[in-house]
């Protein structure tokens, strides 16, 4: 039997994600792909993917067995407990999942979407990509009882990689969108001035802003045309709450848009928990284009970035295994007699 993870439990949101689908937006599906395109250039980093692809699990995790050889992973995105047989693993990191032990991924600690991926992990593609579009009907949600093709370790794992604070919301810039210049002056103010809260009504197709105070509105509100939209959006709907589409969006839309989210800042929206802080903030053409090329160096600089985990020893279930002292002499012995 090859290589294999053995899904043996999924939690509700579990699909195979990588970069996406590019040039199908004028035959009506979105690019879809991970939601934060830095966890997947993570995880493939760690295990030494050239083509990124990874389980995306939104929320929670699910249990997984290694089958037909030890498998190599790594965890990353939004940190979630994780533990290999009962001993709990670090995050942002890689470990080995040795063949028949089974890795337990539970509840998200921070933010929103975490992600394992393996080495050697495959999937047929379809349109040009292994992601799962589930608004658009390709792909499905990993159940128990899927079987995913992986290759035999290449490695024993042990890497690690800084972790920062993408997962707490904050402030998300914005450019000027096509219906911006129909909200007023006043209202395009009163947008970067409200503290806005991630709603519990999100998904990957998009993500609602909740806030306090009366809704938006444009003065053409009623007026627009359906057209083209596009992942970063920030549609105003029939309440006046401001919704960001996200990668599975529709392409096609008549709610007015107030702004866009740049791209660099996408992710910082999807990966955002229920009820953590947003503010919008609009920038120039100039800046948008400045983040995505820093946002790029980032992505590239990743194999810089990796370093040897150091564990706690704690964490060791064969510690004594090792020969942490060469040389050493009992504390009852008396070597000065045994030399004369």
């Amino acid at each position: 039997m090859s290589a294999a993870v053995h899904i043996l439990g999924a939690g509700p949101g579990l699909s195979l994600q990588d970069t996406g689908r590019q040039g199908f937006l004028a035959k009506g599906l979105s690019r879809g792909g991970a939601v934060d395109g830095l966890a997947l250039a993570e995880g493939a980093v760690l295990v030494g993917a050239r083509d990124p692809l990874a389980i995306e699990m939104a929320g929670a995790g699910g249990r997984f067995r290694a089958e037909g050889a030890d498998l190599l992973i790594a965890l990353t995105g939004a940190p979630m407990s994780a533990e290999i047989d009962g001993t709990r693993v670090a995050w942002s990191a890689s470990h080995l999942l040795p063949q028949g032990a089974e890795l337990k991924i539970g509840g998200v600690t921070r933010g929103s979407y975490g992600y394992l991926s393996v080495a050697g992990l495959t999937a047929p593609k379809v349109l040009g990509a292994r992601s799962a579009h589930l608004a658009a009907g390709i792909g499905h949600r990993l159940q128990a009882g899927d079987r995913l093709t992986a290759q035999p370790a290449p490695h024993k794992g042990g890497m690690m990689l800084p972790q920062d604070d993408r997962f707490s919301g904050g402030t998300v810039r914005l450019l000027p969108s096509v219906q911006t210049d129909q909200f007023d002056k006043e209202t395009l103010r009163r947008l970067e001035e409200t503290a806005f809260l991630k709603d519990a009504r999100a998904s990957r197709m998009g993500a609602r802003m909740a806030h306090d105070g009366p809704g938006f509105s444009s003065s053409e509100h009623l007026a627009i045309l359906s057209e083209i939209i596009v992942p970063g959006d920030v549609q105003v709907v029939g309440d006046g709450a401001p919704y960001v589409l996200l990668n599975e969006c529709q392409t096609t839309g008549g709610y007015p848009r107030i702004g866009t989210v740049i791209s660099a800042d996408l992710a910082k929206v999807a990966q955002a928990a229920p009820g953590m802080p947003i503010r919008f903030r609009f920038v120039t053409l100039d800046q948008a284009l400045a983040a995505r090329d820093a946002a790029l160096r980032q992505i590239e600089s990743l194999p810089d970035k990796v370093t040897a985990r150091l564990r706690h020893p704690g964490d060791i279930p064969d510690l004594l295994s090792y020969q942490l002292v060469s040389g050493a002499v009992s504390a009852h012995h008396d070597h000065d007699q045994e030399e004369s």
